[in-house]
């Protein structure tokens, strides 16, 4: 797995006269959701329970914070199945595995933990129905992503990749009566309708997923950001490279008024530069990332002038989901006060 980073020392930003009345816009909803809760604290409480080692197949979650802590707690990240010893506790990440990665732990003997989000495991459900009845599935999601791997290996010969909006114009289907689509869950809402869309207008009799595969978090924390972004000169989005919805929030900022948008790991990544003529800056971070990472953000920017915060808040949330079902008791049985997990979120 890659080396996480570890964030580096920079002079403190400067606050500059003459840019008039400073101020953030906090976006919220923002940062961890439930998916990404209760992955997070799956690992930890196998940790405790099981004692270090506890292997992770893959990032628990898309976050270079999150999993640099974990690590330092005990817990080893593999790629595969197949790096981790005979007979020891694995967890599967929160973004999903195909049947192929269940067999392959199971016939290693390993006591596998899952850790995937139910949102997740719901698409999945879907993507095995739609097989049984012998649609072609059309998963609008990104090419080498874990969750795409994992909801595509449910059904490998009836599942179709649609990476962008332009591959709908291309794709070719076996028969047009029978054809469904699903979505990765963490994608830009708009360019998932406009894919839908595009796709719908080349076969018209396309049928729709059951119920909505975006995640409400997804969702929301766009909802969100399209709000602060309007009225924003600058948006920071504190979330890793590799999170899907980190990335989207930049491009949903931009798309709606923002005048500038970056993505940060971490509060000394934001520039000096960024904040040259900037009166209005929004925050927000992504689904995985926890809030101490947004604070460090903000204090930084309070240092350089921008004191006054306001809270943009266009949804509240409070799901939660049982831990898996390995982690709901302690070692001699009772029930552990965290078996539903779950901590506050903005």
């Amino acid at each position: 797995m890659p080396v996480p980073r570890i964030p580096r020392r920079r002079e403190p930003l400067k606050d500059i006269a003459g840019t008039g009345q400073k101020r953030v816009l906090l976006a919220s909803p923002r940062g961890y959701c439930a998916g990404v809760d209760r992955a997070v604290i799956a690992v930890e409480k196998a940790l405790e329970r099981f004692g270090a080692p506890v292997y992770v197949r893959k990032q628990i979650v898309h976050n270079i914070h999150v999993v640099t802590e974990l690590e330092a707690a005990g817990a080893i990240f593999v790629d595969e199945v197949d790096e981790v010893p005979e007979g020891a506790h694995v967890v599967f990440s929160a973004h999903g595995v195909s049947p192929a990665v269940v067999n392959s732990a199971a016939d290693r003997g390993l006591r596998a933990i899952d850790a995937t989000c139910p949102l997740v495991t719901k698409v999945h459900r879907e993507a095995v129905r739609f097989a049984r009845d012998d649609y072609e599935i059309l998963l609008i999601g990104h090419v080498g992503h874990e969750e795409v791997e994992g909801t595509a290996g449910e059904a490998p010969d009836h599942v179709t990749i649609v990476n962008s909006p332009d591959e709908a114009d291309t794709i070719v289907v076996r028969d047009p009566s029978k054809v469904v689509w699903l979505s990765q869950t963490t994608l830009s809402v708009d360019e998932t309708m406009e894919t839908v869309r595009r796709l719908r207008a080349r076969f018209p009799e396309l049928q729709d997923p059951p119920s909505d595969d975006i995640c409400y978090a997804t969702q929301n924390r766009q909802v969100a950001i399209k709000k602060v972004a309007k009225d924003a000169d600058l948006v920071i989005v504190v979330g890793s490279a590799n999170s899907s919805n980190s990335v989207r929030l930049v491009e949903v900022a931009l798309e709606y008024g923002a005048k500038a948008a970056y993505r940060v790991d971490y509060a000394d990544e934001v520039e000096q530069a960024w904040l040259e003529g900037v009166e209005t800056v929004g925050v927000t971070s992504g689904a995985s990332v926890p809030e101490v990472l947004v604070q460090q953000v903000l204090d930084d920017l309070a240092a350089a002038g921008y004191r006054d915060v306001e809270e943009v808040r266009t949804a509240e949330e409070d799901l939660q989901f049982s831990l898996p079902k390995e982690l709901r008791t302690d070692a001699a049985g009772k029930r552990d006060d965290r078996a539903l997990g779950g901590r506050s979120r903005a």
